[in-house]
């Protein structure tokens, strides 16, 4: 099934978030080679495809996991959850219809 990963990020996130962003996206990328990804991506804490200073306010992944208790404990050892990136991660299941 799908599952939609809603992370929130506490204030000024992007000093935390540098440095383990190259393990946060090979992590992604696995969920992709294996077909298992839908969408990834943060968001902006501005309305700017390039926010510099302004960082991140959080980030969205719809991946497909076997269970949701599967997903949680992905998104647990998650690199941005483990460097304190994330002040909040709400999951649940995604039913996709479109495209």
């Amino acid at each position: 099934m799908w599952y939609a990963f809603y992370c929130e990020d506490i204030e000024n996130s992007l000093p935390l978030r540098a440095p383990v962003r190259p393990a946060h996206l090979e992590r992604v990328q696995k969920l992709l080679d294996e077909g298992r990804l839908l969408v990834a991506g943060p968001f902006p804490a501005i309305d700017s495809n390039d926010p510099g200073d302004a960082g991140f306010s959080g980030s969205l992944i719809v991946a497909e996991f076997d269970s949701l208790a599967a997903a949680q404990s992905w998104a647990k050892e998650d690199p941005y959850a483990l460097a304190g990136v994330y002040k909040n991660v709400e999951i649940k299941p995604f039913k996709k219809v479109l495209p």
